[in-house]
């Protein structure tokens, strides 16, 4: 009897990419992408034109929005960077990976309302919303470094020298470009993460930007982001380590509080951030009122938070697959390169909020401004790392060949393990930015937050980002379950320089 001919089954990775683009899909039938307005190309026309001819703030509003953007992020980026380092060091403690995933599940816009509740327009506030969420990612990043070199360290030193001795003599010279390229990639997203913080008040870029949107003046938000872009397109050349002694400093004096913290103040709202029910002890009532909570706000912000999310991933997959060859070697001469980085740095560097937000105006309030915003933002990070890893394969093929071709045959089945990989880890960032976009009216989660902030229902804002860093914590699990299951880099944005 003759033997039956193989049967051909499709990669792990293709598999799983097929299945999240399925997901993605039905989760698209659920969605709300109805556009609203009556006129978008029109909107869009406007905007276009004011991007193309910008106006500039009076200097003196400029250069402090532009400081306080600056002071912000370098502060905060530098506070995490070091108790990350240090967390690091005790990352094989549960407890210290369980407080980490905590922290960063948490989006800094979350923690920008909360600790505003506290301290008002105060230095501290946005300090903090970016230092603690940025603190748990350093943490995980430097220990997941600190593994993969641990073996580089081991033949320069002698058997019985101490850890102490093979970290820093063995471990971290070899570890410390690794922990700069990544830091300088982190203040970029603190960079970001500074200009939103000013749509909830602190007086950074993005209270002007949102500002200019809100009034219309298309113009002025183009010269805002203008010089948003500067400030990411030469973030290496004014962000030297050496200059950072001269940064901090000056950064600290600028933002300087005038007037000190009101503990008292701090002791009431941790108690009304306690159900009432839960602090008289009725646990009848303690559970009705959870049921309400999580009928009403709850699972409807994480049903939604979760369309937008898988939606956004699929899209984001999509745009990294079609960008990646723009600032490729293999696919484009220097001069053309040059203008798909340019590209890619705009896209990438745009905060997903001020993306989103522009997107609400042309389609009106939507899950649609929300997915397009976080598949741009996300798409390009992935392509521009994509592409980096693609120049640095060595060429199988040297002949002549179609661009399609060598895309198709030589560069994509190269790189499809670390793209996905990169995919993956965006995962659970793009789940903590559907959430935030409730702020702008989208059903997210962020959406019950916001309005239970402005009803001063502190117990009830409090249980909804529980529930947000719960789903965080998720979904962060079965993106990296998955990654350990096809054998993918488990943060690959740390191996490939920004």
């Amino acid at each position: 009897m003759p033997a039956s001919p193989p049967r051909y089954t499709l990669p792990a990775g293709v598999q799983t990419a097929l299945g999240l683009l399925a997901v993605a899909l039905l989760a698209l039938v659920f969605a709300d992408i109805e556009i609203t307005t009556r006129h978008p190309w029109q909107e869009l026309g406007r905007m276009g034109h004011g991007l193309l001819a910008p106006a500039w703030l009076p200097w003196r509003e400029l250069l402090d929005a532009l400081a306080q953007t600056l002071a912000y992020a370098l502060l905060a980026v530098a506070l995490a960077g070091v108790a990350g380092l240090g967390l690091s060091l005790l990352f094989r403690w549960r407890a210290v990976r369980m407080t980490c995933a905590a922290l960063r599940s948490v989006h800094e816009l979350f923690w920008g309302l909360l600790f505003m509740q506290w301290l008002g327009i105060h230095p501290a506030a946005g300090l903090l919303a970016i230092a603690l969420p940025y603190t748990g990612v350093f943490a995980k990043v430097y220990a997941e470094l600190a593994e993969e070199h641990r073996h580089d360290a081991s033949p320069v030193l002698p058997r019985r020298a101490d850890a102490g001795s093979r970290y820093a003599y063995g471990l971290w010279p070899r570890l410390l470009p690794h922990l700069w390229s990544y830091s300088l990639y982190r203040l970029e997203c603190g960079l970001r993460s500074s200009t939103v913080l000013g749509f909830i008040g602190l007086p950074t870029l993005g209270f002007h930007l949102e500002t200019a949107f809100m009034q219309g003046e298309y113009a002025m938000a183009g010269g805002i982001l203008l010089v948003f872009y500067g400030l990411i397109l030469c973030i290496r050349h004014w962000a030297r380590p050496r200059l950072w002694l001269v940064y901090l400093p000056l950064a600290a004096l600028y933002l300087w509080p005038d007037r000190g913290a009101d503990w008292g103040l701090l002791a009431t709202l941790l108690g009304d951030m306690v159900p009432a029910p839960v602090a008289s002890g009725d646990a009848g009532a303690s559970a009705q009122w959870l049921w309400e909570v999580g009928r009403d706000q709850m699972l409807p912000g994480a049903w939604n938070t979760l369309l937008v999310t898988q939606v956004a991933l699929a899209g984001a997959g999509l745009i990294a697959l079609l960008g990646f060859p723009l600032i490729a070697r293999p696919f484009l001469p220097a001069p053309l390169r040059w203008g798909g980085h340019l590209l890619l740095v705009v896209l990438r560097s745009t905060p997903e909020l001020i993306l989103a937000f522009a997107a609400l105006l042309l389609w009106g309030p939507s899950m649609l401004p929300a997915i397009v915003a976080l598949a741009i933002h996300n798409g390009a990070i992935i392509a521009h790392l994509s592409g980096r890893y693609a120049d640095q394969l060595p060429v199988l093929n040297p002949a002549p060949m179609r661009a399609i071709d060598r895309y198709g045959f030589e560069v994509l089945p190269r790189i499809w393990g670390q793209l996905l990989a990169f995919l993956c880890y965006r995962w659970e960032i793009i789940l903590r930015e559907s959430a935030i976009l409730g702020i702008l009216g989208i059903h997210t989660l962020g959406f019950y937050i916001d309005s239970a902030f402005e009803a001063f229902r502190l117990d009830v804002a409090m249980a909804l980002i529980l529930a947000t860093a719960l789903l965080n914590i998720g979904v962060d699990a079965l993106s990296r379950g998955l990654r350990q299951r096809l054998h993918l880099n488990s943060t690959p944005e740390a191996r490939t320089p920004c």
